[in-house]
């Protein structure tokens, strides 16, 4: 892909090189910080990150995750959490925590979606920030997964289109429900980013910031990954799932069981995400998206081998009325060693890009764009 440089430190993407043309920014920020001597100076060389994955993620789920069981279990309260349960417009319960900012600090409520086979327990620390910071935040598990998994995954029907369709709406609805008149942004990892524009209710968010966001079309993962990644989750999972009835990714250390639905959509996911509908239902579901007019901020990451910017680029090109800006974070960003896909909702990047997110679901203002760089 041909680039150019805008100035220094700083490394853009020429908005006619998008997929469909989209009025977005990118932007490359790398400042004069030297990762490697930070590193030098704190002996860390990575060795506890493992393809970008924290070691604890691949392990154990994370800093604040219980190992899973094979179902959901009576629901312990996280501190500072206060433990929520809500209904989806099909019946399907789904449940999480609700972590409230001081009493009278709150400006709106942060709805944290996950990545897929990702726990909502592993952001837990991130949304606890949160509260630090004048804001709301609801975690949940999506249906399938987590505290939201039903006895038996075998058979449950359960789709990656069903999270933003249903889990996302129903997480939107509860909060409506809850304050009619609260301000609801959302922080979306991976397809989490994607999902809200899938949901009917996707209208009533105010603010987005995704990071990592993408659907899997697998000709956007990196170059040097992409073959092995294409054997891996669109060979090896679609078979081992065929013969499961689900994808048992925690035996296999590939992040959390599946529910066969969500495994097969994104081990066959096509270019465009709404091929996977039946015809009758593709303007409908693209209708959708063009509801949220909401600003977005997409950050990716340089060594993030699922969401490169082609990636990204593909989801934001869906969301046509919502003002975006595609942020680059490159390695002199980051002093925390590598942050791959899964890295930034560990607590290592609090002191930086935590703080960093806050600026733009407070204020809206994008803490990583110079004065010079104007308006999306």
């Amino acid at each position: 892909m041909r680039s150019h440089r805008a100035s220094p430190g700083k490394f853009c993407i020429p908005d006619n090189e998008t997929l469909d043309t989209i009025p977005e920014k990118c932007i490359y920020v790398s400042n004069t910080v030297s990762l490697r001597r930070h590193r030098r100076k704190r002996g860390d060389t990575g060795a506890n990150m493992t393809h970008g994955i924290p070691d604890r993620i691949r392990q154990d789920g994370g800093p604040d995750r219980a190992p899973a069981t094979a179902t959901a279990q009576p629901q312990q309260a996280a501190a500072g959490a206060i433990p929520v349960e809500f209904a989806c417009s099909d019946g399907v319960r789904l449940r999480g925590e609700f972590w409230p900012a001081r009493p009278g600090t709150a400006s709106r409520t942060v709805i944290v979606n996950p990545a897929t086979g990702v726990l909502a327990s592993y952001y837990h620390r991130y949304a606890r920030f949160l509260t630090r910071h004048g804001l709301n935040a609801l975690t949940y598990d999506y249906r399938g997964i987590g505290a939201s998994r039903p006895a038996s995954l075998r058979g449950c029907g359960y789709r990656w289109r069903d999270w933003g369709e249903y889990d996302f709406d129903a997480a939107v609805r509860f909060l409506r429900a809850r304050d009619p008149d609260g301000r609801i942004a959302v922080v979306g990892h991976s397809i989490g980013g994607f999902l809200p524009g899938l949901a009917a209710s996707a209208g009533a968010v105010e603010r987005i910031l995704t990071v990592g966001a993408q659907y899997a079309y697998w000709p956007d993962y990196a170059a040097r990954q992409r073959l092995r990644l294409f054997v891996k989750w669109h060979l090896a999972m679609p078979l081992v799932t065929a013969l499961c009835g689900y994808f048992p990714g925690r035996r296999l250390g590939w992040l959390e069981d599946l529910p066969a639905g969500v495994a097969n959509e994104w081990s066959f996911r096509r270019a465009r995400m709404e091929a996977s509908y039946p015809a009758s239902r593709r303007a409908e579901i693209l209708a959708r998206f063009d509801a949220v007019t909401a600003p977005l901020l997409a950050i990716a990451t340089h060594d993030d081998i699922y969401a490169t910017p082609p990636a990204v680029r593909r989801g934001l090109s869906y969301y046509r009325n919502a003002p975006k800006t595609l942020v680059h974070l490159g390695p002199d960003y980051f002093t925390a060693g590598p942050t791959g896909h899964f890295g930034l909702f560990h607590s290592a990047h609090e002191v930086r890009f935590w703080r960093d997110t806050v600026s733009w679901l407070v204020d809206g203002a994008n803490p990583w764009r110079s004065p010079a760089d104007g308006n999306a």
